[in-house]
């Protein structure tokens, strides 16, 4: 799978903090095996964190 890049502006009022959610909708995604899948995030290039998914047999 290629990685998904793009740009957001996410901006802040005073000393508030600001949030912003991302969702992606990814089709025809297929996994061999189950097992764990971890995505990464990267902001700026620097790996920021991950979301595991856990991929049982149906």
């Amino acid at each position: 799978m290629e990685a998904i890049s793009g740009n957001i502006d996410v901006r802040g009022g005073g000393n508030a903090s600001a949030v912003s959610h991302l969702v992606f909708s990814i089709a025809n995604l297929h996994f061999k095996d189950p097992g764990l899948i971890n995505f990464v995030l990267f902001i700026d290039e620097k790996e920021i964190d991950s979301v595991p998914l856990y991929v049982r047999k149906g």
